[in-house]
């Protein structure tokens, strides 16, 4: 509802529903705890008993467009948006008729139809995806507003203060709920944090923020009341911090060490339903029948829950890599003959695909450190703050998972946000936002969710910026299931990939290489979208299949060159993409040349190249001539003095004396 009183109407009728949500809440978990111990909801399983009056205060006062996150102890939160018992139930028997397929589990209740984004079994991980979902309707002026729930052991997380402090630079409509219940899992608040006034800490970010009774339903509603009255004055972020406590352990394993029985029991006293229906039976506003009235209710629905579970189906086995990633992607584009052509560089090649795409669409926009006064660390950008604004152009704090996961959530939402990294060094800061939200979404909800965004960033060494700025870490990203990866090195690559990447429904990596961006080259200047599916074949031969991308291209170009004086003919397979591995291209050049070798940037362990190797071993085995053979990084952080960093990476002469020795190997 848009929330124009400010105190709750408390007459029959709404003190009724409010009675029920929280039975409601109570009773079906303890059913749930009941069918833990039966072994037929697995896993982890985290109770919300003791905490029903927050969920039960909050969230009906929300309305349909608005967006609610929750945490891994969300079945409190599902129920009093509206998804259906027996979905959620389901779901925690991991059946097909499950909220998410039985994709998810307990920790992980999904509903695109109550725009119900999850729960998150990272402590804080939902934070930056909120703000993201805040993001989007801030800039599309939707008057949304995004619910983000979580414990105080949340606030401990660097994901916490990132995202207080992007919600609040950027303005955006994100009431965030602290459910403090006194442990973090089985540490007091007292052994973690210095400050125990949860509150204080988003004041610090110029947050508007109180502390309320969370074992208060009535104090929680004017509370949520006030909290979503402001952000619809204002735009503004909202921090309300619910003391409350769980009457449970933190989860169905938790032998409860840490705390007194008696200390459980004086908590339970006050507890938010015991409470609540003793002062509605004291003041007559509600009798014991009424009460009693509304637990038949409630048990009635928990039983048809648990026959709907029982009946549930297990999803076919078949079925078990289905919604990895979408299974509609967009068509290729058409290639365009090229017209006229340019001397460019690498660097104005990708600042163009960032100009078409930002033209062509106004959901697209750019973010991240330095991306608008500064132009950029590698200046891809400069410029393009005076001709898009900062709305689009969108400078972030140095708090790469918290801007990474604000950009996964704006794609959520549907905005096509270009998040760019300074580094790769520093994407691994981003790594939970990237591989446990990004990567995960879609397969966990069961397709009802999609993360189309694009994240850049530099990559590679021999610019002497020594190991902590100078890895090729692309390898690591292309392991991860659910996840695209792309590495652009011809002009052509740097200029089309971009907005074939963002038409892309599933989350695209591309990693350009920092020896690339100086590069000079001719482009057409009708250039555009490019097909980001296809590895490409830069020189035919027939001797040596050389296998290769991004900044070792034009090395093992050069390396070619040199093979051919010696008269050994090198075909050069550029991957473009290192997920998916276009393996067809692949073998149909291993079939045609007998060998292969492929020059990789990355370690040799555990490389990109050895799973190149393996694939061929496996699908071409029968086809090779000679054993395969690779070309790596040494394995040592990548150093600074010039001549050590050059050693440490492949370089043309490694891949030719390499090619050569393969050559000259037999079967």
């Amino acid at each position: 509802m848009t929330v124009t009183e400010l105190k709750p109407h408390l007459d029959q009728s709404h003190v009724r529903d409010l009675l029920k949500s929280m039975i409601r809440i109570r009773r079906f978990e303890d059913k749930c705890a009941e069918l833990y111990t039966q072994q037929k909801i697995r896993g982890f399983l985290h109770l919300y008993d003791g905490e029903e009056a927050i969920a039960s205060g909050i969230i009906p006062l929300l309305e349909d467009k608005d967006r609610v996150v929750a945490t891994y102890r969300e079945h409190g939160h599902a129920l009093a948006r509206g998804v259906p018992m027996g979905s959620i139930l389901a779901e925690m028997y991991g059946k097909a008729e499950g909220c998410a397929g039985g994709r998810g589990g307990s920790m992980h209740l999904f509903s695109r139809d109550h725009n119900f984004y999850g729960g998150n079994a990272i402590v804080g991980g939902g934070l930056p995806m909120a703000v993201g979902l805040g993001l989007a309707d801030h800039m599309e002026k939707t008057g949304g507003v995004t619910a983000c729930f979580f414990g105080e052991g949340a606030v401990a997380e660097g994901e916490f203060h990132e995202s207080l402090n992007l919600a609040a630079l950027w303005n955006l409509p994100v009431l965030f709920v602290c459910e403090n219940n006194g442990y973090a899992m089985g540490s007091a608040l007292a052994l973690t944090e210095s400050e125990t006034e949860i509150s204080v800490k988003a004041r610090s970010y110029e947050i508007e923020a109180e502390t309320v009774d969370g074992m208060d339903i009535v104090a929680v509603e004017a509370a949520a009341r006030r909290a979503l009255k402001y952000i619809g004055d204002t735009g503004k972020p909202y921090f309300l911090e619910c003391k409350t406590y769980r009457f449970r352990a933190h989860s169905m394993f938790d032998a409860q060490l840490y705390r007194p029985k008696d200390e459980v029991e004086q908590w339970r006293a006050k507890g938010p339903i015991v409470r609540f229906q003793k002062w509605l039976e004291d003041t007559g506003l509600i009798h014991p029948e009424q009460v009693a009235e509304i637990m038949v209710e409630v048990d009635a629905e928990i039983a048809d829950a648990v026959a709907f579970a029982e009946a549930g189906t297990d999803e076919p086995i078949e079925s078990l890599t289905k919604h990895v990633v979408s299974g509609q992607r967009p068509s290729p584009p058409q290639p365009v003959a090229p017209g006229n052509m340019i001397t460019t560089t690498y660097r104005e090649a990708i600042k163009g695909g960032i100009v078409d795409a930002m033209t062509r669409d106004d959901g697209v926009f750019l973010m991240g450190e330095d991306v608008g006064h500064y132009g950029g660390c590698y200046a891809v950008s400069k410029g393009l703050l005076d001709q898009f604004g900062a709305d689009r152009i969108r400078d972030t704090p140095l708090s790469e998972s918290g801007f990474t996961g604000a950009g996964i959530g704006a794609a959520i939402a549907g905005m096509r946000p270009i998040v760019e990294l300074m580094t790769v060094n520093f994407s691994l800061l981003a790594l939970d936002q990237i591989l446990n939200t990004a990567a995960t979404l879609r397969h966990m909800s069961n397709n009802q969710f999609g993360v189309p965004v694009v994240i850049r960033m530099a990559t590679g060494a021999g610019k002497q910026l020594a190991a902590q700025h100078s890895h090729s870490l692309e390898g690591w990203y292309a392991h991860i299931p659910g996840l695209r990866i792309l590495t652009p090195a011809t002009m052509e690559d740097a200029r089309g990939m971009l907005w074939t990447a963002l038409q892309d429904p599933d989350p695209v990596l591309i990693f350009e290489n920092v020896m690339l961006y100086n590069r000079e080259g001719e482009l057409a200047e009708n250039a555009g979208p490019v097909d980001i599916d296809k590895a490409a074949v830069r020189q035919t031969g027939d001797d040596i299949t050389l296998i290769t991308y991004g900044g070792s291209l034009f090395k093992t170009l050069d390396a070619a060159k040199a093979l051919a004086g010696d008269g050994i003919s090198a075909e050069v397979i550029d991957l473009r993409s290192l997920r998916p591995l276009d393996m067809t291209t692949i073998i149909a050049s291993v079939t045609k040349t007998h060998r292969a070798l492929i020059v990789d940037e990355g370690w040799k362990t555990g490389s990109l190249a050895a799973e190149i190797g393996m694939r061929l071993a496996e699908d071409a085995f029968f086809e090779l001539d000679a054993p395969l053979a690779r070309v790596c990084s040494e394995e040592v952080p990548i150093p600074y003095p010039q001549h050590l960093e050059q050693a440490a990476i492949p370089q043309t002469d490694k891949i030719v004396t390499a090619a050569k020795q393969l050559m000259a190997a037999q079967p």
